[in-house]
């Protein structure tokens, strides 16, 4: 009762119910690919919980101390205040172990859900027109979750983490004129400073967690004012969404896929040991260890690094060293690319129409041959960054292994892209519905090129195979000074009218064809209008209604009424 007057008195001074209720109707699709985004939503709320917890325990601080704890090989051996700290967490704090391990592991499985997200964003072509922003935010949240995990890596201040470290400070001194002013301006003097842990203790608590949770909002205000997109079906078009509403379909299912990744990320953390800092020791800037690997979201830069020669050349008489290649360049030409990439597709092909349907990735034969090429070349980075280990595991010098894996980084990408524009020229060209029904006729057909007279109907729209659909059509009326569209499947007795008019014939074909690809449309006549009788037949008719219905709630009301006066019987003593 107390609730229900309380909102009742917000909502009057407010009025929330009318935007609440819009929210609560929101539709959003039902495909899986969909939910990629709330893992990573879902994965960064339990790291600000996780981390909460962690901030209350851990001394961010270089001072020295003296390790007295749990952990007997450590007791007595004097360590910076934060290794300290950290071992003291996961050996004397209760719960410290299992909420520190499952925040590492939160992390990997945020930057992870973050690429996952990025690539199905990409190879549906999601980030076009009208949606270019929020692509560059989610590029930009991938490149903050990067550099806050890194940060977070570093603070506890072992000797794995103080290696990557020193790596990262020489690839930024690497930068010819101001690396080394950029290298001071960040650690606050030369590395190891005394205020480096603290100020990546606030810049991985305070300053970037305050710009992702900007950046997460502005990512879902966008979407709910853009409405969702979706793939083509029966029944989608770039006018409307098809799926469940926010309330309660949609949000049942959100909540369950939050309490299964809470449940997946603390299990992890309480079964499976991550970045057990006690058994590396403390950092010593003399001192290193082998095998060191990052993890794996930061492990493509150390394999660039692994695999590039050691070539330093001077431009203009300056030094460039080998690290600012494979470290600065590589990082900076990357993202640069994937900030630019809506726009160099658009320039390309010429497209600038809004779309809210999007395409399968064997539509378009470039864009899948260019993404998988990049993901092969990134991946051979990550597996160069191990190259210790797999030469030990397969029992071969590791400068061998070193000299294979440079060819491979080269020549692996170029063919798997190649692969994959042939695969998806057959795909889109011939009568397969999947990879394995693709036939020798099938690829070879797509190494055939374009027919010249077709290629800008190409450009403008997806190839969609015609299906063999008998007694399927759309048809197209025009009516007054607008358009309309219908699909009609008469074996089954079915028909479904286009719920928003165009301008023009063109206009009503493109949406039929989207929502219904592969079927043939002809233009018949419109529906006859009612005549004068019918008319006012139907009017009086609705009058009458609108009469019934008036009547029956005023009767529903008073019996209402009193049975909330005579209903209730007296309290019996």
């Amino acid at each position: 009762m107390i609730f229900d007057r309380l909102a009742r008195a917000m909502d009057d001074r407010l009025r929330l119910s009318p935007l609440t209720r819009r929210a609560l109707a929101k539709v959003f699709p039902d495909h899986w690919s969909f939910m990629l985004g709330e893992i990573a939503l879902y994965s960064f709320v339990a790291l600000i919980l996780t981390g909460i917890y962690l901030t209350l325990f851990f001394e961010a601080s270089s001072a020295d101390r003296v390790y007295h704890g749990s952990y007997a090989p450590l007791d007595g051996t004097t360590t910076s205040a934060a290794y300290a700290s950290t071992v003291r967490l996961s050996w004397d704090v209760r719960a410290g172990l299992l909420i520190r391990q499952t925040h590492h592991w939160a992390a990997l499985i945020f930057v992870a859900a973050i690429l996952v997200h990025l690539v199905r964003v990409f190879f549906t072509g999601a980030f076009r027109k009208p949606r270019e922003l929020n692509w560059l935010v989610g590029v930009t949240m991938l490149l903050l979750a990067l550099a806050n995990g890194f940060t977070g890596y570093s603070m506890p201040d072992d000797l794995l983490s103080g290696l990557g470290l020193r790596i990262i400070v020489s690839v930024v001194e690497s930068i010819p004129l101001v690396g080394s002013w950029l290298a001071a301006l960040g650690l606050g003097g030369e590395f190891p400073s005394d205020e480096m842990i603290p100020r990546m203790f606030v810049t991985h608590v305070l300053l970037v967690p305050a710009v992702l949770v900007a950046l997460v909002s502005v990512h879902l205000a966008m979407i709910v004012r853009q409405k969702h997109s979706q793939f083509p079906g029966p029944g989608r078009t770039e006018h409307n969404v098809v799926g469940s509403r926010l309330y309660p379909s949609y949000a049942l299912r959100s909540l369950a896929l939050f309490l299964w990744v809470l449940a997946v990320l603390f299990a992890l953390g309480g079964l499976v040991q991550i970045n057990p800092v006690w058994l590396y020791g403390p950092f010593a800037p003399a001192e290193s260890t082998s095998p060191a690997q990052p993890d794996w979201y930061v492990a493509w830069g150390d394999g660039a690094l692994r695999l590039f020669p050691a070539w330093e050349i001077h431009i203009a008489g300056h030094l460039v060293p080998a690290p600012f290649f494979p470290g600065v360049v590589l990082g900076g030409v990357t993202f640069l690319a994937l900030y630019a990439w809506p726009f160099i597709e658009r320039w390309c092909t010429g497209d600038r129409r809004p779309h809210q349907l999007l395409d399968r990735p064997r539509d378009h034969p470039v864009r899948m041959g260019v993404g998988v090429m990049a993901l092969t070349f990134f991946g051979v980075l990550v597996v160069a960054a191990g190259d210790d280990i797999l030469a030990r595991l397969l029992r071969v010098p590791v400068y061998d292994l070193l000299n294979l894996l440079r060819v491979l980084v080269l020549v692996l990408p170029v063919l798997a892209g190649a692969s994959a524009f042939l695969v998806a020229r057959a795909l889109r060209r011939g009568d397969a519905a999947r990879l394995g029904e693709l036939t020798r006729a099938d690829l070879r057909a797509a190494r055939q090129p374009s027919d010249p007279s077709d290629a800008e109907a190409m450009a403008d729209e997806p190839e969609l195979p015609a299906p063999d659909r008998p007694g399927e059509r759309i048809e197209l009326w025009p009516d007054g000074d607008v358009w309309r569209w219908r699909y009609r499947d008469e074996p089954a007795g079915v028909a479904i009218l286009g719920n928003r008019a165009v301008l023009s014939e063109q206009e009503a074909a493109d949406a039929a064809r989207l929502a219904y690809p592969g079927i043939d449309h002809v233009a018949v006549p419109g529906p006859p209008p009612p005549s004068r009788r019918v008319r006012t037949a139907l009017r009086r008719w609705g009058n009458a209604a609108l009469g019934v219905s008036l009547l029956t709630a005023a009767l529903r009301q008073r019996r209402d009424r009193q049975r909330g006066v005579d209903g209730d019987e007296p309290e019996r003593r």
